[in-house]
């Protein structure tokens, strides 16, 4: 099964052998390293940007104004801030033209903790990214949604961020691509870059196939009917383990992987929340005007009667920055032992 990195660069290759793609280019992106993280290695449209964050977003603009697609990179999500003015330029382009001036550009970015990356490489940005009106915010939580989901955003003609969760990027998946080998090695040495001398080397790609995930498409992870937890990216994967080992217990918990912050699946989280009367909103980023602050303010005017007890936000703290300190990231960012604390509460809450 291939991990996440593995999936982007497969789509990628997939985009650029059959949906257009033209550029794939950013800070190291292109060869010899492929990208921080590997998800660009063998690409034959990747290049490499200087070190320049608005330059790297305002090429984007100009190649997706002539009509080519591109996916541009910004290296770690905390060096984004500094584009902000060019990205709202991006989102209102296709408002502004009336139409005429559509942006089909992917700018994809690592998110999040995980890595023990400290001040300068913990960032998260999707609060602020949801606040970019024009754009469509993805974040995937398994290698094949990360594959579907990268398939979707290079065609839509829209703007799409792509926001890659760091702690997921060497995370293997459970469901194949499809194309993909079964066997893990046999795809490293099918796509991955050697160690040492990459000079003469190609990667020899698997048959991929298409495979979409539909922008703005939940999908339950978990099945339950006594509480539900909303998350995306990371996240998803410590409300299943919360969701496992509560069903030990005899508590039947629902899992919502939201995949799409904008536009979310509403109609998802609707039905859960009707069916269990309880939810808790989960993400790493942090708690002042977070983005889950929104969804739950959605449920509180919408389904109000329909509630056994407040709906909760659990997000990182309201702190300047991650420290490097695993004690200080993990006291940083939601821990499974606070997810099941909270659930715990909100089932011991009575109308």
């Amino acid at each position: 099964m291939a991990n996440m990195a593995q999936a982007i660069r497969m789509a990628l290759h997939y985009g650029e052998t059959h949906l257009g793609v033209t550029d794939v280019f950013g800070e190291d992106v292109g060869a010899p390293m492929g990208g921080v993280f590997t998800a660009t290695q063998g690409l034959k449209t990747a290049w490499n940007s200087p070190l320049d964050e608005r330059g790297i977003v305002g090429a984007a603009i100009g190649i997706a104004m002539t009509g080519d697609r591109c996916v541009a990179e910004i290296q770690f999500c905390d060096y984004i801030f500094n584009t902000i003015d060019l990205l709202k330029i991006a989102g209102n382009t296709l408002w502004c033209s009336k139409g005429q001036v559509p942006i089909p550009m992917v700018l994809m970015t690592p998110v999040g903790a995980g890595i023990f990356g400290s001040v300068y490489h913990s960032h998260s940005f999707d609060a602020w990214a949801t606040r970019l009106p024009g754009w469509k915010i993805v974040m995937p939580s398994t290698p094949a949604d990360a594959y579907g989901l990268m398939l979707s955003a290079i065609q839509d003609p829209n703007p799409v961020l792509f926001l890659k969760p760091k702690a997921l990027l060497r995370v293997r998946g459970e469901e194949l691509i499809p194309g993909e080998p079964k066997d893990d090695k046999e795809l490293k040495q099918m796509i991955d870059a050697p160690v040492g001398d990459r000079a003469q080397w190609k990667p020899r790609w698997p048959k991929l196939e298409e495979y979409r995930v539909p922008i703005g498409k939940a999908k339950i992870t978990r099945e339950g009917d006594q509480i539900t937890l909303v998350s995306y990216g990371r996240h998803v994967h410590t409300c299943n383990k919360v969701a496992d080992e509560l069903r030990e217990e005899g508590v039947r918990v629902e899992v919502i992987d939201l995949r799409s912050l904008y536009p979310y699946d509403w109609t998802c989280i609707k039905e859960s929340v009707k069916k269990t009367g309880r939810v808790i909103f989960v993400n790493e980023d942090t708690e002042v005007t977070n983005f889950a602050e929104h969804l739950n303010y959605r449920v509180v005017q919408e389904l109000f009667y329909e509630l056994m007890a407040r709906p909760r936000v659990i997000a990182g703290k309201n702190v300047p920055g991650i420290g490097l300190h695993p004690n200080l990231e993990e006291a940083s960012v939601p821990q499974v032992h606070e997810v099941k604390t909270a659930v715990r509460e909100a089932l011991e809450e009575v109308p």
